[in-house]
Formats: structure tokens, sequence, C-alpha cells
């Protein structure tokens, strides 16, 4: 099973690791949103969508259709 954004949990961190160039609009690749950049989930809407992520230091809102495209590898923190 892949990983994605969607399956983040609130304050998991991740690398992005690779989408599907049609399905990620423009804007979110014009953000940051590539391959090798950390993203972080800060929020979930009270309904579950969107999603609030922070993108090397961008705040962006996504859809979970969209989060669900983009696949990540989790960042294991050891506490």
């Amino acid at each position: 099973m892949l990983t994605t954004i969607y399956s983040l949990k609130k304050g998991e961190k991740a690398i992005i690791k690779d989408f599907d160039i049609d399905a990620v609009p423009l804007k979110l690749l014009e953000m940051g949103c590539l391959p090798g950049n950390q993203v972080a989930l800060l929020q979930i809407a009270p309904f579950g969508d969107p999603l609030y992520l922070d993108i090397n230091g961008s705040h962006v809102a996504i859809r979970i259709e969209t989060a669900k495209e983009i696949e990540v590898d989790i960042i294991k923190t050891n506490l």
C-alpha cells in the first residue's frame, strides 16, 4: 500500500516521493510540492476536507483527492 499525504496523522512529517503530474495542480508545484521536499500535516478541517499542510515553509490547503495522489515517505522521529 502506498503512503500518501492523506495517510499522515496531525503533526507527522514526510518527504514527498512521487506523484502523478496530471493530478496535482500547477499552483501546488509552484509552492514547493515537489519530490524531495518536506511536508507536515498541520490541521484537518472539521469535516475532513481540506487538509492544511506546511510544505517547505509554505502553508497550503489541499483537497483529499489531491492528497491521495501525492506519495510520501514518513519521517520517523525518536521520542
